[in-house]
Formats: structure tokens, sequence, C-alpha cells
């Protein structure tokens, strides 16, 4: 297996041009800690960046390299009722150790294109088959979750699907996940105001309030 230097990595080349584009003058770089995956490549790196900014200060130096996501809002439709129901994952996280409830997500590289990684990651983690050309994108440019100390940006998408309310359960309490990127994942169907109480994920919390607006549905946005 090759490892991918760090120069190589799609993410930290697009991260490094849009900080010169946007006038910060780079200095020095110091590699810490990298993370790769399976194959080679470079998942997240921590970096101290020694680097002017256009008015003549120093950019505090601490970089999560991480690069960027996406994560889909699955809401599935009762056919004869109408009802409509959230798919979430459950897994353990490192925040604070704890089993979190968060939207279906994944990274995407800057060679990537978003929409067919969140179709993909759709599959992998609640096991529906969803097109690319079926998500609806709810941001029209990059957003930071953590401006200060890491390069994240997210993309976030919805689908809806109609289906009959037992194939909607049959989500429910799945056993999905990666093994080799060390996935242990359950599913949840959940309300969209019981999901908003189960998550503590600022971009799942964010995705509902944007789901909402998209689609009209002011109604159930007072309830949460």
């Amino acid at each position: 297996m090759k490892k991918e230097s760090l120069a190589d990595a799609p993410k930290y080349r697009f991260w490094k041009q849009q900080a010169e584009n946007n006038g910060l003058i780079i200095n020095k770089i110091d590699e810490f800690y990298i993370r790769r995956r399976h194959n080679g490549e470079v998942l997240f790196a921590m970096l101290e960046v020694d680097a002017n900014t256009p008015e003549g200060d120093k950019i505090p130096p601490a970089l999560f390299l991480k690069g960027h996501a996406a994560s889909v809002l699955v809401c599935l439709i009762d056919q004869e009722t109408k009802d409509k129901y959230v798919v979430l994952v459950r897994q353990r996280r490192i925040c604070d150790g704890s089993h979190t409830y968060e939207h279906p997500a994944g990274m995407v590289d800057a060679a990537d294109d978003p929409q067919e990684v969140a179709a993909r990651e759709v599959g992998e983690e609640i096991g529906l088959d969803v097109k690319p050309e079926e998500l609806t994108r709810l941001n029209n440019r990059l957003w930071f979750p953590s401006t200060g100390t890491s390069d994240e940006a997210m993309h976030y998408f919805f689908v809806e699907r109609e289906l009959p309310r037992q194939q909607i359960m049959d989500f429910h309490h799945k056993d999905m996940g990666v093994a080799s990127e060390f996935e242990r994942i359950t599913t949840a169907v959940t309300t969209l105001p019981e999901a908003h109480k189960l998550i503590t994920n600022i971009n799942g919390l964010l995705i509902h309030f944007l789901y909402l607006h998209a689609v009209g549905d002011y109604d159930t946005m007072k309830l949460l």
C-alpha cells in the first residue's frame, strides 16, 4: 500500500489554495499527526500553520485538516397517512464517548462529487438505494462548522421517498457501517421532532430547519 503524502492529498491542496487565494502568506506547516484510510489516502491531519494575514497579523496556528463532508436528511413518507419519518444513525463518538444520533453523512474529498458521496453514504449507513440526482441540495455554498480550528465544510442534502409503513419500519434497528472504517452503526426511525430531541450534533439540528424551510413545513418547525 502506497501512503499518500500530505502535499498530494486533494483536501490539503484545496485548503492551501483557498487560504492563499484569500490572502494568507503561509510560511511553514508542521505535521503532527496524519490518519490515513485503509488505501493509504490522507483522511485527517493535525497541523501547525505559521501564516501571516493580509493585515500583517499571525493567524491562530492550530489546524485540524478534515476536508468536506456531506450530510443527508432522509425523509420516508407513509403512503397511506402521509406521516413523515427520518432515518438516523446511532454510533459512539469521541466528542464525549457517548452514543450519538446523526443523519447519514460522509467525508467528501476535493476531487469527489458531493452529491455522489451523499447518495453512497445513504446506502452504506441506512441501506436505502438513492441515486445522486434524487437528492436536493440545501446550501448553495460551503458552510464551515468550526472556522477557528478546522477546514471542515458541509454540504447538506435531503431526499423524500414514499413507502408503505412496514417498509419504513424495516429501516429501524438495522446494523450497518463499514468495518474497515471502524463504523458500528445502528439505524433508528423517528419522527422529526423526536429526532430533534435525540440529536446533539449541530449539523443534524441545522439540517432539520433547512429541510423544513425548503419544503415549507412550518407547522413541524414550530414543534422543534
